[in-house]
């Protein structure tokens, strides 16, 4: 008998044990791997860092404290036990949240320290945390679905990755927002996503049917602003419209048209301005500058194209025009700007008035269909 998905959430983190990096990184690299550390912060007391490549990284709060009020979070906290155990224990994920009520979370990485220029060190890491979320995704493969990290400046060992990943029961793929910007989850590769260089990857992904997931993390334009967490998140979701744009309206995805792209945690409203302004853009434009599609960038966003939202009453309330197809929902535990544990009221507020086909698509259905969920 088929299984009834009433709610999944297409966006959820771990953030998996610091010693986790040196009990599973390829022996060569063992002794540089992330290691458990202590600084004094204070005369009275020490916290725990994650000690890589030089640098101090201590545990990031605001990755693991879902569920606090705002006047309560902290952004560092003093071990790296002080957030939600459901960030490495899948038991106690399981436990948490059923608190939601969700049937199924799609899981991405909460920090991954990968702030290093050694390319075989960097993917070394990359294959520790894809082995760790396997088996932790394994422990319950009817609810949890893994993301797994690529290093795209290689398509070669991006694609072999990719067909490891599945192998090993990971469901999807993490791309950087924008190839080249410096960061954890970046690529040194300057080469944008209309670049043939990556098709090797797409074609992979489309047989492998894993779609290419991205995350929040481009930065605000300008310099500096990164650093500022109130601008950084005020801005960051309507700035996934420049890989999307790339996507569509350079041919990527009328190349290929199996290819699915799911942008984590970008809510959708804005959308609903930006893919028919796409459209007029091509047609405006398209005689004198050669651009050559058969169909509307709008077309492939429809086609290939996910937003999912955490709050997003306008995002709903214009739904049609956004297309209710391309939109999914997740509470993004444990991060403290999700909404666990109080996701049930906040569907119910979005979804007042709302036909129930829609809410079924928008909250399980069209998650069902993208991940092959039976």
């Amino acid at each position: 008998m088929a299984q009834t998905y009433n709610l999944v959430s297409v966006g959820t983190h771990v953030n998996p044990p610091p010693a986790m990096w040196r009990e599973r990184v390829a022996a060569p690299f063992r002794a540089r791997a992330p290691r458990l550390g202590r600084k004094r912060i204070d005369p009275h007391g020490e916290v725990e860092v994650l000690v890589f490549e030089g640098r101090e990284f201590p545990c990031n709060l605001i990755a693991a404290d879902a569920g606090k009020r705002s006047e309560d979070l902290r952004a560092v906290g003093r071990t790296f036990r002080d957030g939600h155990q459901g960030g490495w224990d899948p038991d106690a994920r399981l436990k948490d949240q059923a608190l939601d009520a969700v049937d199924v979370d799609v899981i991405f990485d909460g920090v991954i320290p990968l702030y290093t220029e050694d390319l075989a060190l960097k993917f070394a890491l990359m294959q520790a945390y894809n082995d760790w979320l396997s088996e932790f995704c394994a422990t319950a493969p009817d609810h949890f679905l893994g993301v797994a990290e690529l290093p795209m400046w290689d398509m070669k060992l991006a694609s072999s990755e990719a067909q490891r990943a599945r192998r090993i029961g990971l469901r999807g793929v993490l791309i950087p927002a924008v190839p080249g910007i410096q960061g954890p989850y970046s690529s040194p590769a300057h080469h944008q996503y209309n670049d043939p260089f990556y098709g090797p990857l797409w074609s992979v992904l489309e047989e492998l049917d894993m779609p290419a997931h991205i995350h929040l993390g481009t930065q605000p334009l300008g310099k500096g602003l990164e650093s500022d967490t109130i601008i950084s998140m005020s801005c960051n979701k309507s700035m996934l419209s420049e890989p999307i744009a790339v996507l569509a309206c350079s041919g990527v995805l009328e190349r290929h048209p199996k290819l699915k792209i799911v942008c984590v945690e970008s809510g959708v409203g804005w959308m609903a301005y930006f893919v028919p302004w796409m459209d007029l853009v091509f047609e405006r434009h398209r005689h004198y500058t050669n651009a050559s599609l058969d169909e509307l960038p709008s077309f492939y966003f429809h086609r290939q194209v996910y937003g999912t939202y955490i709050q997003d009453l306008v995002g709903i309330r214009i739904r049609d025009l956004i297309g209710i197809e391309n939109i999914m929902w997740c509470n993004d535990y444990p991060h403290a700007d999700g909404i666990w544990p109080h996701s049930r009221d906040s569907i119910e507020e979005h979804m007042a008035g709302v036909p129930e086909d829609e809410r079924r698509a928008i909250l399980a259905g069209n998650a069902v269909n993208l991940y092959g969920l039976r």
